[in-house]
C-alpha cells in the first residue's frame, strides 16, 4: 500500500473512530434519561446503517470533480443531451475510445441507492450522493451514437444537458507483439485477460510468486511457513497456466519467483538480498523450473533487485514486445504495482531494447475500493481523478459476453480469488443486497468478480 494510501486511510479512520465515541455517548446518555433498552436497539440499528451505507473505503467528498486532462490528438466535441438522446456532433470521426465528461447531481434517492447511468444497455454506476463531474465510457457505442439513437439516462441521479465527447484513435494495441508484466498472479487475468486472449503475439512475466497471507492453508494442519511455501507454489501454476485458458501458452509464460511485498525494499537496496517474509524462502529458483528460457538469476537465485534488472533486461530482448502492459504508477496505490513499473522503466533504460508503447492499468485506487462502481457486466466509467494525472490517451476495447465468461472462469482458476467469505463481508452483502440494492454476480465470491468483469477494459497508453 502506498504512502498516500496508507495516509487516507489513517484519516478514515481516525474520523470513524471519533463518529463512533460521539455516538457512544449520545446513546449512554439517552439510555441514562429515557430507556436503557434504547442502548442496544440503537447499537444494532446503527450498525446495519454502517454496513448498509456508510462501510465503502471512499477517501474523497462525492462532490469532488473529477478532473482529467486527455492529449491535444483527443478529439474534443460538444453535445447535448435532448430528450434522452445524446445529439452527434458534426463531422464526427470515428474512434475506438469515446469518453464523456458530464455533471451528475444525486436525487434524495441517489444518497442511499447508487446512482446509475444507462447508456443504451450499458450501466455504469457512481457515489451516493454524486454532485460533479463525471467521465462515461461510451467506447463500443460509436454507432448509435453517430446515427443519433443512442439514449442515455439517469436512475438517482441528474445529468447536465450539456456534455463534452472525447473521442481517441488507437491502433488495435492486440495486433502488436505484447508483453505484459504481472506483479502477482492474476493481475494479467484481472487487467488484461480480454486484451490478451485475442493478441496475436503475447507473453506474460509474473514477477511475484505472492506467498504472504496464507491463512486458508493453515487449516491443512500446515505451519506458517510451509502454508506459504504451499500459496507460492500454487500461484506461480497459476501464472503458468491459467493464461492457457485465454490462449496463451506455457512457453509464453515465465515466473521470476520474487517475494511478495519485497519488491520496494529491493528497489531501495539493489544489492541486498530479500527473501520472503512468510515463507522462509530465500532462493527464487525454487518456482523457475517450468520458465521456457534461462535468466540471470537462475545462477545464483538471489532475490535482489540487481537481478531483477537483469531479468527484465534479457526478457525484453527475447520477446521484443512492441506494447508492454504494467502497472499505472499514478494510480494504482500497490506498493508491488508501483515498484513494478519502476523496474520495468530502469530495465527499459538500461537494455537493449525500448518498447514503443506502454499500456497502463490500475487494478487497485488510492481512494475508492469500489471502482469500478456496480455490477459485474457493465460499463468502466473513468475512476476518480482528484489529484492532477498525467494527459495520457486511453484505449477501452469493449469485451463481449462470451470474452466476459472465459474471463471470470479464468479468475476462477485463481487459488487467491477463491475461498469463502468471511461472515462480517457475508453479512454485509446481505444487508447492502436488502437495504442499498447492490449485486454480487455468481461467478464468484472476491470482489474482483464484480470489479473487473466488465464491458469494457481500460488503459491509459503512454507513448515512449
Amino acid at each position: 500500500m502506498s504512502a498516500r494510501k496508507q495516509q487516507l486511510l489513517r484519516r478514515h479512520r481516525k474520523h470513524k473512530r471519533i463518529a463512533l465515541l460521539v455516538a457512544l455517548v449520545a446513546l449512554l446518555l439517552l439510555g441514562a434519561l429515557v430507556a436503557w433498552w434504547l442502548v442496544p436497539l440503537l447499537l444494532v440499528l446503527g450498525w446495519i446503517a454502517h454496513e448498509a451505507w456508510f462501510a465503502d473505503h471512499l477517501f474523497y467528498s462525492p462532490q469532488d470533480d473529477y478532473d482529467y486532462v486527455f492529449p491535444d490528438d483527443a478529439q474534443r466535441y460538444p453535445v447535448r443531451i435532448d430528450g434522452g438522446r445524446i445529439t452527434a456532433p458534426e463531422r464526427f470521426e470515428a474512434a475506438d475510445t469515446l469518453i464523456l465528461e458530464i455533471e451528475l447531481k444525486a436525487s434524495w434517492l441517489g444518497r442511499w441507492l447508487d446512482p446509475q447511468v444507462w447508456v443504451g444497455d450499458d450501466r455504469q454506476d457512481f457515489e451516493r450522493g454524486v454532485a460533479g463531474r463525471r467521465y462515461l465510457n461510451l467506447s463500443g457505442q460509436h454507432g448509435p451514437l453517430s446515427g443519433g439513437v443512442l439514449r442515455v439516462s439517469g436512475r438517482f441521479c441528474r445529468l447536465s444537458g450539456e456534455a463534452t465527447l472525447f473521442a481517441m484513435r488507437n491502433p488495435d494495441y492486440s495486433e502488436r507483439r505484447v508483453l505484459i508484466v504481472a506483479p502477482h498472479a492474476d493481475d494479467a487475468e484481472l487487467a488484461a485477460f480480454g486484451l490478451y486472449s485475442r493478441a496475436r503475439d503475447v507473453a506474460i512475466v509474473t514477477l511475484t510468486q505472492g506467498e504472504i497471507e496464507a491463512d486458508r492453508y493453515r487449516r491443512l494442519g500446515l505451519d506458517d511457513a510451509s502454508a506459504a511455501r504451499l500459496k507460492g507454489r500454487l500461484r506461480t501454476w497459476d501464472s503458468l497456466a491459467v493464461p492457457l485458458w485465454g490462449g496463451v501458452p506455457q512457453s509464453r509464460c515465465v515466473q521470476l519467483g520474487y517475494y511478495c511485498l519485497q519488491l520496494p525494499a529491493m528497489a531501495a537496496d539493489p544489492q541486498t538480498p530479500f527473501g520472503s517474509r512468510e515463507s522462509g524462502e530465500q532462493d527464487v529458483r525454487s518456482v523457475r523450473r517450468h520458465n521456457p528460457l534461462l535468466l540471470p538469476a537462475d545462477v545464483d537465485g538471489v532475490p535482489s533487485w540487481d537481478n531483477l534488472q537483469a531479468d527484465l533486461r534479457v526478457l525484453l530482448t527475447h520477446f521484443r514486445p512492441e506494447v508492454v502492459v504494467t502497472p499505472h504508477p499514478e494510480l494504482d496505490p500497490h506498493a508491488d504495482h508501483v515498484a513494478a513499473t519502476q523496474a520495468l522503466y530502469q530495465a527499459m533504460e538500461e537494455g537493449d531494447w525500448l518498447p514503443e508503447t506502454l499500456l497502463l492499468y490500475a487494478n487497485h485506487l488510492h481512494d475508492n475500493d469500489r471502482w469500478p462502481m456496480g455490477p459485474a457486466d457493465g460499463g468502466v466509467a473513468l475512476p476518480p481523478a482528484i489529484e492532477p494525472l498525467p494527459a495520457d490517451r486511453l484505449w477501452s476495447p469493449t469485451l463481449d459476453s462470451e470474452a466476459r465468461l472465459n474471463k471470470a472462469m479464468a479468475l476462477a482458476m485463481q487459488h487467491d480469488l477463491q475461498g469463502p467469505l468471511p461472515l462480517k463481508k457475508r453479512l454485509r452483502r446481505l444487508i447492502q443486497a436488502a437495504l442499498a440494492g447492490r449485486r454480487w454476480p455468481s461467478t464468484g465470491d472476491d470482489e474482483f468478480f464484480r470489479k473487473a468483469v466488465r464491458r469494457h477494459e481500460l488503459f491509459w497508453v503512454r507513448k515512449l
